[in-house]
C-alpha cells in the first residue's frame, strides 16, 4: 500500500525525539512492500541539523514551508494514498493537519492518527474542553499510539476512537549494536532532552544522584543542559548527540540510565525510544521505575530499576563490568527476540490490512 506520513521530522533528530522511531518503523514498513511519503516541515532548524545527510532510500521525504504547500501535500496524500497518516507533534499546524485529515475520513483513502506521546495528548485534551481534537478522534479509522499500554487504550476509546493500537518503540538491528574498541570512560550515561515534565525527573534521578556519589563519572547528552548552571562537577556534558553517534556514545558508560517524563510514569506501558537502542548496543541499563516494565525486559536480569536517586548511586557503586556485561547481553537478546521494528511493522500492517473499522 502508499502510506503518506505527516510528521515532525524523518531527516533529523534535532530536538525530534520521535526521528528514530520513525525511521526505525518506516524502514520495516517499506521492507513489508508499502511505498511510504513522509511529510515534514521547515520548523525548529531541524532541516540546518539533519543527521541524515541524503533522504532514506525507504521513504520520499517531502518539505514544506508554507500553508499553501501544506494544503497542497494533503491533497496529494489524499488522491494517491491507501492511508494518511497524522503523526502527533509535528510542531507546525498540528490542528490544521489534525482537523484536515479527519475530515476526509469516509472516502477512498484511509485514516489513522500516530501518537508519537499519548498520555501527553490525552491529559491536554482531558483538561481542556474547548480542545478540538476531541471531536476528530471519532473520526479517524484507527489510533495508533507508540506507548500507553491498556490506560491509554482504554482512555482512547472513551473518547470515542474506533479503534486504538500501541505500536510500541523497538530496535533496529542493523542501526542499534554493540561498538568494538570504544574505552569505558564513564560509569553511567544518561541522554535526553531538556522536557519540562521531565525535568524534575532528571534532577532526581541524574543530578542529584551525581552529587551522591562524586567519586564516579557522569555523562550527559541531549538538548538544552547547556543552560545549567549547577551541574555537580563529576557531569560531562556532550551537548545534542547526533543519532550516527549513539551507538559509540552508549559504549562509553558502563550504565544507561533511561529517565521517563511524568505522563509516561502516570500512564506505565511506555518504554522510551532511548531504551530498545540502548538495548541492541548491548547496554547495561538502569530505568526509574514505572508500571509496565516487566513486559518488556525481566528486572535484574534484562534491565535494572531504580525508583530514587539513592538507588541510581547504589546500582552506580556496586554493578561491577562482568555484571554490567551479562545483563547488557542478556537486554540485547530479548529485543532481538521479542521488541525489533520488524515485528512492530508486521503488527501495523495486519491493523493496515484489515478490513476497516465501521463507527459505533
Amino acid at each position: 500500500m502508499h502510506l503518506t506520513f505527516f510528521g515532525s521530522s524523518l531527516v533529523s533528530s534535532y530536538w525530534n525525539g520521535a526521528a528514530t522511531y520513525y525511521r526505525g518503523l518506516i524502514r520495516a514498513l517499506h521492507g513489508l512492500g508499502h511505498t511510504v511519503t513522509f511529510c515534514e516541515p521547515d520548523a525548529y532548524d531541524r532541516q540546518k541539523n539533519r543527521d541524515l545527510a541524503t533522504d532514506p532510500a525507504y521513504a520520499r521525504v517531502i518539505v514544506y514551508t508554507t500553508e499553501a504547500e501544506r494544503d497542497a501535500l494533503i491533497e496529494q496524500a489524499f488522491a494517491e494514498s491507501d492511508w494518511v497518516i497524522k503523526c502527533s507533534g509535528v510542531g507546525v499546524w498540528d490542528a490544521e493537519l489534525e482537523e484536515a485529515v479527519a475530515e476526509r475520513s469516509g472516502g477512498r483513502a484511509m485514516t489513522a492518527f500516530l501518537d508519537v506521546d499519548a498520555p501527553a495528548t490525552l491529559g491536554r485534551i482531558a483538561a481542556d474542553p474547548a480542545d478540538p481534537f476531541r471531536m476528530h478522534i471519532p473520526r479517524y479509522d484507527q489510533v495508533f499510539t507508540y506507548g500507553g499500554g491498556p490506560p491509554v487504550v482504554q482512555e482512547y476509546e472513551r473518547w470515542g476512537a474506533r479503534a486504538c493500537t500501541p505500536i510500541y518503540n523497538a530496535l533496529d538491528p542493523d542501526e542499534h549494536r554493540p561498538t568494538e574498541g570504544v574505552a569505558v570512560e564513564y560509569d553511567i550515561l544518561f541522554m535526553g532532552n531538556r522536557l519540562p515534565d521531565r525535568e524534575a525527573r532528571v534532577e532526581e534521578f541524574f543530578f542529584r544522584a551525581a552529587a551522591l556519589c562524586p567519586e564516579h563519572r557522569f555523562l550527559l547528552g541531549g538538548e538544552g543542559w547547556g543552560w545549567k548552571t549547577d551541574m555537580p562537577a563529576n557531569v560531562t556534558y556532550l551537548g545534542h548527540v547526533p543519532t550516527g553517534r549513539h551507538n559509540a556514545v552508549n559504549a562509553s558508560a558502563r550504565l544507561v540510565l533511561n529517565i521517563h517524563r511524568d505522563s509516561m510514569v502516570q500512564n506505565g506501558w511506555s518504554p522510551a525510544t532511548r531504551m530498545f537502542e540502548a538495548a541492541g548496543a548491548a547496554s547495561c541499563q538502569v530505568t526509574d521505575a514505572w508500571q509496565g516494565i516487566e513486559d518488556f525486559f525481566a528486572p535484574g536480569e534484562e534491565i535494572l530499576v531504580a525508583a530514587s536517586a539513592e538507588e541510581v548511586a547504589q546500582l552506580v557503586r556496586s554493578v561491577d563490568d562482568e555484571r554490567a556485561r551479562r545483563i547488557g547481553r542478556a537486554g540485547r537478546a530479548r529485543a532481538l527476540a521479542d521488541h525489533t521494528y520488524t515485528r512492530r511493522a508486521r503488527q501495523m500492517d495486519a491493523v493496515l490490512r484489515a478490513a476497516p473499522v465501521e463507527a459505533a
